[in-house]
């Protein structure tokens, strides 16, 4: 397969993305995700009105420097004035690509008429996107699910988005009454991609890198969005990329080489966010890592009742070296971990 292509008129190194988390693709997640040869990220996903009236923690989640070249912003909200400027915004912030959710399925986010709202008002959504599209001149994608109750409006919308200038599509192939439950229907993302001339990219159930050849085989869709496949195992990236480009897949890490990095990750956090909220900040990433080795759920528990760094490291280099005695130095990747 070809590992050059683009979205509009933006350069990809690969076909890999991963997609915006919120509360997990911070800067310094991000940086991890570009180590490990990401083709693009984004930021966790951005409220346009928030940022239009200043709001310090969403100018914050935007912090893009030094990550131009592999990152882009992630938009929503209702409004489509308020979008495009939000756009606008964010551009100037140098993001490669602006990608617009409509597929979020919160109902923090659905009631205010946002996110996966939109799968059921299909002129107002359609109003959104071309507002963004015309008041920027970087490639304006869409982030969309299936459908919105059992149905396939969010297939219907797909196919009209690219009429206002949306130039590339993310198929989630659940509906959103599913959140994160269930298989995802790899079917409605090749009924996409039949539909549209503009790339697709899909996304939902990918843990491997086998997963990733799957999709792109199955659907013919254009690149993979890995998610959920991603938390505490980073290294995905890494193996689908190479699999990807017909490389030999790199080894698994090993115990030790993801207990290093869940150190690095920890010390980096705090660092940005300070001690005490670094430390709560990151338990979630620490279980994520060791999920699937020995007794995980009882280190977890530990670790979850320590508020200093240098408790956290050294517990984590106990736990490293008790595996690796036990001869467990592999990660169980049947066992993906819940957003």
């Amino acid at each position: 397969m070809s590992t050059e292509w683009k979205i509009g008129t933006t350069h990809l190194n690969n076909r890999v993305i991963v997609a915006p988390l919120a509360g997990i693709t911070d800067k310094v997640f991000r940086r991890i995700l570009e180590e490990m040869g990401v083709g693009l990220c984004f930021t966790e996903m951005v409220s346009a009105k928030a940022l239009i009236y200043q709001n310090k923690k969403t100018h914050a989640i935007m912090d893009i420097r030094g990550e131009e070249d592999v990152c882009g912003i992630q938009l929503f909200g209702p409004d489509p004035g308020e979008m495009a400027l939000a756009a606008k915004m964010a551009e100037d912030r140098g993001a490669k690509v602006i990608d617009i959710n409509m597929g979020c399925p919160v109902p923090k986010v659905v009631n205010n008429g946002e996110g996966a709202a939109l799968l059921r008002d299909i002129p107002r959504a359609l109003k959104i996107a071309e507002a963004v599209v015309n008041a920027v001149s970087v490639p304006v994608t869409v982030k969309l699910r299936r459908g919105f109750d059992k149905d396939r409006n969010g297939i219907d919308l797909a196919k009209e988005l690219p009429s206002v200038g949306v130039q590339a599509l993310t198929m989630h192939g659940r509906d959103r009454t599913q959140y994160y439950s269930g298989k995802a229907d790899w079917e409605a993302i090749a009924d996409v991609k039949q539909a549209v001339s503009v790339p697709v990219i899909g996304n939902g159930d990918i843990f491997t890198h086998s997963d990733a050849v799957a999709m792109l085989r199955e659907t013919g869709c254009d690149g993979v969005m890995l998610a959920r496949g991603v938390l505490g195992n980073p290294w995905l990236v890494r193996e689908t990329v190479a699999c990807l480009q017909g490389m030999p897949v790199p080894p698994a890490p090993t115990i030790g080489q993801r207990i290093d990095l869940a150190i690095r990750h920890l010390e980096e956090s705090c660092s940005l966010y300070g001690q005490w909220l670094g430390v709560r900040y990151m338990r979630k990433f620490l279980g994520w890592y060791i999920k699937g080795f020995r007794d995980a759920a009882k280190m977890r528990r530990q670790i979850n009742t320590l508020t200093e760094m240098s408790e956290i490291k050294e517990c984590l280099l106990s736990y490293a070296r008790s595996c690796e005695e036990h001869g467990e130095g592999q990660w169980d990747c049947s066992a993906p971990a819940d957003l």
